[in-house]
């Protein structure tokens, strides 16, 4: 039976490395995500709003520990779950130099398995990749619920994210650089201006998640775009908005999104005023990028 292991500080327990999870990513993209201006405020206010004082709190995927510690500011006590060794010493390195580290748990397991021992308030997710791709959000928290609710019975703990809303947009993508054709899937940051990125038409939702309810994680999409500008349909920019946290007080909502993600078309097509592009893909989520990609047909009429 595998078992969890909850560590002291300084104390690190060597795994063998398990890549299904799509846990295992470079150490300097987690140190990334801490320079994300806009990823540390939405999840601070969000965890800030979700967490009264003396809440328990559960934070599946930890990372380097800051989500956990967002928590603890109000928490009694926030179990941090963290799969990856060379995440959890630096998780480890870094609470160390952070007050409110006491208050923090941190564990050794495998997010798709772990309990914690006693029922928590919140749950912590942050396993979000554009278009819910790679990282097994979806799976780990279907598998938390069913679990949790064995255990423990009653009502489900409030997630963060509570839901997430996708949509897809065609685009006329540049491919060019410095004069080497390469259409290549590319990553832009939401709400920044790129001259390279003609947008054909307005983007229409795809999917929903809602994490209080049974999700299969699979799409099957197909949808037709009326085209308000003319030029070549050679890429799909792919938007993921997560809903962090909704206020039942005054119906407010904290939002962040992932990077916009453009897979290039295996086809482009020339386009005009007016016509219509019919697009339709189908993937899991967790899925590989180039799946998706794989999956993708578009038809002018």
């Amino acid at each position: 039976m595998k078992k969890n292991n909850v560590l002291k500080f300084g104390e690190v327990v060597a795994t063998t490395e398990n890549n299904y999870l799509g846990q295992f990513i470079p150490l300097h993209y987690h140190h990334n995500m801490l320079l994300d201006e806009s990823r540390m405020t939405a999840f601070k206010t969000a965890i800030d709003r979700a967490v009264f004082p003396g809440a328990k709190v559960l934070d599946l995927g930890g990372g380097t520990g800051v989500l956990s510690w967002f928590a603890a500011a109000k928490a009694s006590k926030v179990w941090c779950v963290e799969f990856n060794p060379e995440l959890v010493k630096e998780a480890q390195r870094l609470l160390r130099l952070n007050p409110l580290r006491r208050k923090i748990e941190l564990v050794q397991a495998d997010a798709f398995n772990y309990l914690p021992p006693e029922p928590v308030d919140v749950v912590i997710c942050e396993m979000l990749h554009s278009g819910m791709l790679r990282e097994k959000q979806v799976d780990v928290i279907n598998s938390f619920k069913t679990r949790y609710l064995q255990q423990f019975g009653g009502s489900l703990p409030l997630f963060i994210p509570e839901a997430v809303i996708m949509a897809v947009q065609p685009l006329q993508q540049n491919y060019q650089f410095m004069g080497f054709h390469a259409p290549i899937i590319q990553f832009q940051l939401p709400g920044a201006v790129y001259i390279d990125s003609k947008e054909l038409a307005p983007p229409q939702v795809y999917g929903t998640i809602d994490f209080t309810q049974a999700e299969s994680g699979e799409f099957d999409w197909s949808g037709a775009f009326s085209l308000e500008k003319a030029g070549q349909v050679n890429g799909l920019r792919f938007i993921t908005k997560n809903i962090l946290n909704i206020s039942n007080e005054d119906n407010s909502v904290i939002n962040w999104h992932n990077h916009h993600m453009i897979l290039p078309l295996a086809k482009p097509i020339q386009c005009k005023v007016g016509q219509t592009l019919l697009v339709s893909f189908n993937y899991r989520a967790g899925g590989s990028l180039t799946h998706l990609q794989d999956t993708i047909h578009t038809t002018l009429v």
